[in-house]
């Protein structure tokens, strides 16, 4: 049995990763910032030392995209940084490394579908220190998937679907639809995450929901699902600031790794409380 090593496994993505790979038949260690400080070089080494996973899926990220505009340096001491601790013990190691990515990589401007030898150019700094992260697992690891995500959303955590769904008693809501991506459920991203490990070589994927649309279109797919009557209205992303720019165009090929977005929804909508 493979023994595989989870960073972040407290957060929205980590807690949906940890039993989807125990149910896929690995032994699965959970780290979060109290048991593996990713920022520390040393205590990285101790830990996978210690603990001689086969594999590290490393989840543990800054993910305040607005913040990072204005707190460089944290974002980039955890994304950056502690990816380049981890990626120089697998290296070494000879460990398989699974670093989570994101479509904020890439600047937004291309018409079609982004695959992943597309030349990254991020617009904001948490796509930035992001990239950083990539660079380090291409650096260190001959073993390594780097899965590029998108609109992630969750049970276990502050996200789109749940904003939404708090929001729809309001009179009028308004949300941007001159942003397109793929919208990912994280357990569809783990099941992407188990296919890489068991069928696909070592490189760069794009792991995200099937299909595209834009806020304002996950938005209104959202309400539908979830029956609820809402007086929602598409507006610019000029009429919604907000300090990180955001990719116009963002809409990653996933090359059949994960299903349609709306069937993921549906999905996630359904096993709500």
């Amino acid at each position: 049995m493979k023994k595989v090593l989870v960073t972040g496994a407290n957060g929205m993505l980590g807690q949906d990763l940890c039993p989807i790979l125990e149910d896929s038949g690995y032994e699965v260690i959970e780290t979060d910032v109290d048991t593996l400080d990713i920022t520390n070089e040393e205590c990285v080494n101790t830990v996978l030392n210690r603990e001689k996973p086969d594999i590290v899926v490393h989840c543990a990220a800054y993910t305040n995209v607005d913040k990072a505009e204005e707190d460089l340096d944290t974002a980039r001491l955890i994304n950056s940084k502690g990816t380049e601790n981890l990626a120089k013990i697998c290296g070494s190691s000879d460990i398989t490394l699974v670093y989570i990515s994101t479509d904020y990589v890439f600047d937004g401007t291309k018409s079609e579908p982004y695959v992943p030898q597309d030349v990254a150019n991020p617009q904001n700094n948490y796509g930035l220190t992001k990239f950083e992260g990539e660079q380090a697992v291409r650096k260190y690891c001959s073993k390594y998937y780097i899965a590029r995500t998108a609109w992630l959303y969750g049970h276990h955590g502050k996200n789109f679907v749940e904003t939404m769904i708090s929001l729809a008693d309001k009179p009028e809501l308004k949300v941007v639809d001159d942003q397109v991506g793929c919208p990912t459920w994280t357990v569809e991203l783990s099941n992407g995450i188990v296919k890489l490990l068991e069928d696909m070589p070592y490189g760069t994927y794009h792991v995200c929901g099937s299909g595209h649309t834009s806020w304002y279109g996950f938005a209104k797919e959202i309400f539908k699902l979830a029956g609820l009557d809402v007086n929602l209205k598409p507006c610019t992303t000029d009429e919604f600031p907000r300090p990180a720019k955001r990719p116009a165009l963002s809409i990653m090929d996933n090359g059949g790794l994960c299903r349609k977005w709306q069937t993921a929804l549906k999905d996630y909508i359904n096993l709500r409380d």
